[in-house]
């Protein structure tokens, strides 16, 4: 997947965008929802682990200090690596991170017991085809039995419900935004650009993650995991907690 400033990717090399994606590194660390989820999904510590998307290292750096040992952070951008290095020596960690495309991967089959892809990051690859690439690398790359972890937003959540009764019928009659890919897709302005997200339902989840190899073990609502801190709920929404395993044979 090439990544350019117009399809919803050049958002994330901004100077803004790095800083933000610092200050939740520095500030925030995992959220309660994730470290429980990361807790019972992968309850060996020194399991070798694989988050793709890692951003400035927020998850990754904090899941060493729970005493994670074996922990690999990938990300397409250049600048967002060179950050979690920097935020990576100050710790002393012993997280590998590296340049990588998620629907791409250079690692071998088999290579990790889990993959995690945090904060919404798989639902901010544009076209579900890519999407599902990046599904079935994740797949590829899990030992037997493995877990895919990952969140997303979710088409049903009672604040968009309006918002998504308008763009139905804006793809019925042909008049959506024309740089959209799928029905789902959104762009929000933010104060550090204009971000690509899509928001699927649970059935396209539930599709896309069958058709990678994956079997569903659960899905949760963040709000029913944990009450988040108000520094929490100040860098992201509500989500949806998706935990996906490779069958073991």
């Amino acid at each position: 997947m090439e990544v350019s400033s117009n399809d919803g990717l050049g958002y994330y090399k901004g100077k803004l965008v790095l800083e933000h994606y610092e200050e939740a590194t520095r500030r925030v660390g995992t959220w309660a929802s994730e470290e429980l989820v990361f807790r019972q999904s992968f309850p060996d510590r020194q399991a070798s682990l694989l988050e793709l998307g890692c951003g400035t290292g927020r998850i990754c750096l904090s899941l060493w200090m729970l005493g994670y040992g074996k922990l690999t952070g990938t990300d397409f951008s250049k600048n967002m690596i060179n950050r979690a290095l920097e935020t990576q020596k100050e710790r002393n960690s012993g997280v590998r991170f590296a340049v990588e495309d998620a629907t791409r991967l250079s690692f071998p089959d088999q290579s990790f017991a889990g993959v995690i892809f945090g904060f919404n990051g798989l639902m901010q690859i544009p076209g579900r085809e890519n999407r599902l690439r990046a599904m079935r690398e994740a797949c590829r790359v899990l030992k037997n039995g493995g877990r895919f972890v990952f969140t997303t937003h979710d088409r049903a959540f009672p604040k968009w419900k309006k918002f998504w009764k308008v763009e139905k019928r804006k793809w019925r009659n042909g008049q959506q935004d024309e740089s959209l890919i799928d029905f789902g897709d959104r762009f929000e302005e933010t104060p550090r650009g204009k971000l690509f997200i899509h928001v699927p339902d649970t059935a396209e989840i539930r599709e896309d993650l069958k058709k990678a190899g994956l079997v569903v073990e659960r899905d949760q609502l963040r709000s029913r995991l944990a009450d988040e801190s108000e520094l929490v709920k100040e860098f992201s929404d509500e989500c949806r907690f998706w935990v996906a395993r490779k069958p073991a044979d």
